[in-house]
């Protein structure tokens, strides 16, 4: 395995830069995520439309990752139930250490190549459950064991990683590598890597939601009214959809609970 994510920075000299230089140089870094991660769109199209073939018959999506890959992970899980409308049940984030490791690192916990395996069973997966690493390097023992363990048992397997050719990528069958290249600040995967697993993170579940009938047209018709700004843009939705006063709209936006359930209720048709 070539691992990049360690190679050292392109830049050297970054404690004798200016302000000016070290921002236009990490500027000049995270344009090239763009274009790596279009290289692995055949990839990403693979898993979602193998996830695509279990979801709907009540598959869910487990990611599993260390740092920030395992936060990355749980923030994309978490943003799901609220913008779609879904269970908090579909998408499911796991992170080495636990929930105390979003806020701080927890020591070793990568290391356990049990662990993720374990915490899987606390959500009696099923055959029909994909798990998917995320592990910048391809190495993350707690990641590659959570991987094995699955695919042995028959889940769905996927991974995102940095490294071509990585252990990880290896232990599992739909495998979306990005190489995005050596790092502004040497292995500080929090950067690129990073980036781009957010970005791929985005596509994934964002697509998933719309195959699953979670937008009409270009709108969120399905999301959780959690406070005023979310409000005002169902009413809007409603407003331009029926063409009726915002008074109105919103009055049967609160009544109903969702722009959807609104325009099924009035049987609108597009």
């Amino acid at each position: 395995m070539e691992n990049i994510t360690e190679s050292p920075s392109n830049f050297e000299h970054l404690d004798q830069m200016t302000v000016h230089e070290l921002l236009t140089g990490i500027n000049q870094e995270d344009a090239t995520i763009h274009l790596a991660v279009e290289k692995a769109i055949p990839q990403i199209e693979t898993l979602v439309e193998k996830i695509l073939d279990r979801m709907p018959a009540g598959g869910r999506v487990f990611y599993l990752g260390a740092g920030t890959s395992g936060r990355l992970g749980v923030l994309d899980a978490s943003e799901i139930p609220p913008t779609f409308g879904v269970p908090p049940g579909i998408i499911i984030g796991l992170i080495a250490g636990g929930d105390v490791a979003l806020r701080r690192a927890v020591e070793s916990a990568e290391d356990n190549t049990e662990q993720a395996w374990r915490e899987l069973q606390d959500y009696d997966i099923h055959a029909l459950d994909t798990v998917i690493g995320i592990a910048a390097s391809g190495t993350t023992p707690y990641v590659i064991g959570g991987i094995k363990k699955a695919r042995e048992a028959g889940l769905l397997t996927g991974c995102i990683t940095c490294n071509p050719d990585s252990l990880l990528a290896n232990v599992s069958e739909y495998p979306i590598e990005v190489v995005v290249g050596p790092e502004f600040v040497t292995g500080s995967t929090r950067l690129k890597a990073g980036t781009a697993q957010k970005l791929i993170l985005n596509m994934l579940s964002t697509t998933l939601m719309i195959k699953m009938g979670r937008v009409k047209g270009n709108r969120m018709v399905n999301m959780q009214l959690t406070n005023k700004k979310l409000i005002e843009r169902g009413t809007r939705m409603i407003t331009d959809e029926l063409r009726i006063s915002p008074t109105e709209a919103k009055k049967l936006l609160l009544e109903y609970g969702s722009v959807k359930k609104v325009l099924d209720a009035l049987e609108y048709q597009k």
